[in-house]
């Protein structure tokens, strides 16, 4: 009983309302893509651009929120980047041109970044005991699932009753309200700026020169790619490429009649599996060294994609693939985030995950657009997967080498 108390901080419970309301938002954007671009009679390319810079700004904004928190104190940190998050969303209610959608969307993804895994991770995480580090880490990225579960269809039922403007202008009033919660995060607290400086400044020169460093930002840049490419592309490659839904078949009977509507159930099914897949990689973290279960994730990754792409693509298929994946989703989170921490210490976490957390986002970035280019080119997305088994099966192999030894150096 005592364990789960310290576990149930609040600290951790503020954390995973605020993170599951802004990932809530965050993955809600595509469902506002068919009204935007009916609205201003745009291409679809001209607003997924906006999605693709959001995921950009997100990396970008990352390591620099996390230099805030820990410079400044993370509720500085936070409340900095929901004021950011809504700015962006209010400014976006009101553009009626893709460049100004584009434009905006940079601060939708720094909001993103001051209200994401970066900052929420790394207070959690120094809120956190050792014993139940790993296990609070999986919890804050499961809550931001969660989000991802509700988000959209709650994006979808306002949009029926509300126009896409409005909805926007909603948003950005519930992220800077749930900033009431903050000064329940007790647990954070300004760094020592007398210090701080010059601990910094060590902990950064000393990482960056760390092969053991490089090797976590190399191997995250694959986990961004495949994750981004397969929400932005992987509806519309089940309603061209999958076989047809049987009308005697357990899918039918469930009112999932067509491929169509299959590519978005298979995204909510990833966004389960992804709960339980978290949850665990949390409770295995503490038990078992970090780097191996990392390379095991990108390994089973690496071999369910081969398995679904020389697989004809059925709604069998379909369903088990998302179910699979979906497992592995987001378990690469915490413990890339508890290593990190197990590494170089707490202090300048956010600092430290951030600039890791670029690499992911780059690779994000790369995902969508690629998706999009290989298809107008080739008519298909079969190289994209391809490139996504590389960089997977990369990704395995360089967390093998890494040292889960903290360097003399190295400030607590």
């Amino acid at each position: 009983m005592t364990s789960r108390i310290a576990l149930l901080t609040p600290v951790l419970m503020v954390g995973c309302v605020i993170i599951a309301i802004s990932f809530g938002i965050r993955s809600s954007f595509g469902i506002f893509q068919i009204p935007i671009s009916q609205d201003f009679s745009w291409l679809r390319s001209e607003y997924s651009m906006a999605i693709a810079i959001q995921n950009l700004a997100w990396g970008f904004g990352q390591p620099v929120f996390g230099a805030i928190a820990d410079k400044f104190g993370d509720r500085r940190a936070i409340f900095g980047g929901a004021l950011v998050y809504a700015a962006g969303l209010i400014l976006s209610s009101s553009a009626v041109t893709p460049a100004a959608h584009q434009f905006y969307s940079v601060l939708i993804g720094f909001g993103v970044a001051g209200t994401g895994f970066g900052v929420i991770l790394a207070v959690v995480g120094r809120s956190s005991t050792d014993a139940n580090r790993s296990m609070s880490l999986a919890i804050a990225t499961a809550a931001g699932s969660v989000g991802q579960i509700f988000g959209p269809p709650l994006a979808e039922y306002l949009l029926a009753v509300f126009s896409w403007q409005m909805v926007f202008v909603y948003f950005a009033v519930v992220m800077v309200s749930a900033m009431m919660m903050l000064p329940l995060m007790r647990g954070s607290k300004a760094a020592q700026k007398a210090t701080a400086d010059r601990s910094m400044r060590q902990i950064l020169s000393q990482a960056i020169r760390d092969p053991s460093y490089i090797m976590i930002f190399i191997g995250f840049f694959s986990c961004g790619y495949q994750l981004a490419f397969i929400t932005a592309h992987f509806p519309a490659f089940v309603t061209e490429m999958c076989g047809p839904i049987l009308s005697t078949g357990l899918l039918y009977s469930m009112g999932i009649t067509t491929t169509s509507a299959l590519g978005a159930v298979a995204i909510s099914l990833i966004g389960l599996t992804n709960l339980a897949g978290t949850l665990l990689a949390g409770w295995l973290g503490n038990r078992y060294s970090k780097k191996y279960l990392l390379a095991g994730i990108y390994t089973a990754r690496t071999i369910i994609l081969v398995a679904f792409i020389l697989t004809p693509i059925t709604p069998e298929t379909v369903v088990l693939f998302s179910a699979m994946m979906g497992s592995l989703w987001l378990a690469t989170v915490p413990l890339t985030s508890g290593l990190i921490a197990h590494i170089y210490g707490i202090r300048f976490m956010g600092t430290l995950y951030g600039l890791v957390f670029f690499s992911h986002q780059v690779g994000a970035f790369f995902g969508v657009w690629l998706g999009g280019r290989m298809y107008d080119l080739y008519g298909d997305y079969t190289a994209v997967w391809w490139i996504g088994i590389g960089v997977g099966a990369l990704s395995a192999l360089v967390h093998l080498p890494i040292q889960e030894t903290r360097p003399q150096a190295a400030p607590v």
